[in-house]
């Protein structure tokens, strides 16, 4: 795919802030960035060596962790770099990576996050067929499907920005390379990419959604019917977690996804919370679930739930 450009680097405006505080910003994100990359390393680490957290819910959350790595891995560096730098710039192909790997990370996340919802949703209503529902062969074989699928979309959207012209605007008013603002930039029509784009969001994002909230549905109506209070606690805290997440992570990306490029009104402030702020969330919330369970408990929760 040949790019016609004239536009080399692109400007990032990134956060809104006087100069003054660019230190303190700088000290705070590598703050977050370094407890980000910690939490998630630990959570990976954590249940790969534990025999005890050898089941499904465990190698769903090791993949959401390491989309989380890649995920602000892409964004806070350069940022980072930039707040330091008078001209907040970016070349054409480092931006072009940063939208495929964001891209991809975020559509992957959606999935995963859908597919542990799946997995409680097993473990809550059909606990005595939970290890056949989510045996070792479809866990392994719907993640390896979810990285495939991230990487063809995220091919197909970067190829389509490829292809192309950025004239003279080169102004991103965002704090990294991100489909929608990138292609508010260029001087060709972009209506096929903001189709593709919007295909994309609605696979990736609002199909997911729909997979999690029908799975809730029936999670909580399950739970309705648990006569025991302890049973109804046993069930309630198999899914906070993961509940958490998914409304940090829905509330945010489908307000910034979930209309046409050409509608995008950049909200820098938004996408930190789904780009930073959430990677950085997700293993404080998790640990806390990981450091009260192992094998044991977590199927005595599957099975003890109707008691």
């Amino acid at each position: 795919m040949k790019n016609q450009s004239s536009v080399t680097e692109f400007i990032l405006v990134g956060l809104s802030s006087p100069p003054e505080y660019q230190m303190f910003l700088f000290v705070l994100f590598t703050f977050i960035y370094m407890a980000a990359l910690a939490g998630n390393f630990l959570i990976v680490l954590t249940i790969t060596a534990s025999t005890s957290l050898q089941i499904p819910m465990y190698f769903l959350l090791i993949n959401l962790s390491l989309i989380n790595l890649l995920s602000i891995s892409v964004s806070i560096p350069k940022m980072l770099h930039n707040l330091l730098e008078h001209k907040k710039t970016i070349a054409f192909l480092g931006c072009i990576t940063q939208i495929y790997l964001f891209t991809w990370t975020l559509g992957s996340e959606a999935l995963v996050l859908a597919v542990m919802a799946v997995d409680h949703y097993a473990a809550v209503c059909h606990p005595l067929h939970y290890t056949i529902i989510m045996r070792k062969e479809v866990c392994v074989g719907l993640i390896a499907g979810i990285w495939i699928a991230g990487v063809i979309n995220s091919a197909v959207n970067t190829g389509f920005v490829l292809q192309l012209s950025f004239c003279c605007l080169n102004v991103i008013n965002h704090l990294f390379c991100e489909l929608p603002p990138v292609l508010k930039l260029s001087c060709l029509d972009t209506s096929l990419n903001e189709t593709l784009a919007f295909l994309a969001d609605t696979v990736f994002g609002m199909r997911s959604c729909v997979v999690t909230l029908t799975s809730y549905y029936f999670i909580l109506r399950t739970i309705w019917k648990i006569r025991s209070t302890e049973g109804k606690k046993k069930a309630s805290s198999t899914c906070s977690s993961h509940l958490i997440v998914i409304i940090l992570y829905y509330s945010t990306a489908i307000y910034t996804y979930i209309h046409p490029s050409s509608a995008y009104s950049p909200d820098r402030e938004i996408s930190v919370l789904y780009s930073v702020i959430t990677p950085a969330l997700n293993p404080i919330i998790y640990s806390l679930r990981i450091a009260g369970s192992s094998k044991d408990l977590y199927w005595d929760k599957c099975w003890s739930i109707y008691s």
